[in-house]
């Protein structure tokens, strides 16, 4: 079981990666609108992105465990 303390820096840390994840949503729009865009920096920017969403739900899960009834 997480203790306080680690419970409030795991929410501070999703609530970044939960505004790193937003902010790549708006950067990638922003990119795809430019034409021609970089496929390269594309590319790089969507893989930065599913890992974010990845670590995201990693802490999702540690915040709030499945509990079997």
């Amino acid at each position: 079981m997480i203790d306080d303390d680690e419970t409030n820096a795991l929410r501070h840390k999703l609530e970044g990666l939960l505004l790193e994840h937003r902010d790549l949503d708006e950067v990638i729009a922003r990119l795809m609108d430019t034409a021609p865009y970089d496929m390269l920096q594309l590319q790089r920017l969507k893989k930065r992105k599913l890992a974010l969403k990845d670590d995201i739900a990693r802490l999702q899960n540690r915040l709030t465990p499945d509990i079997i009834a």
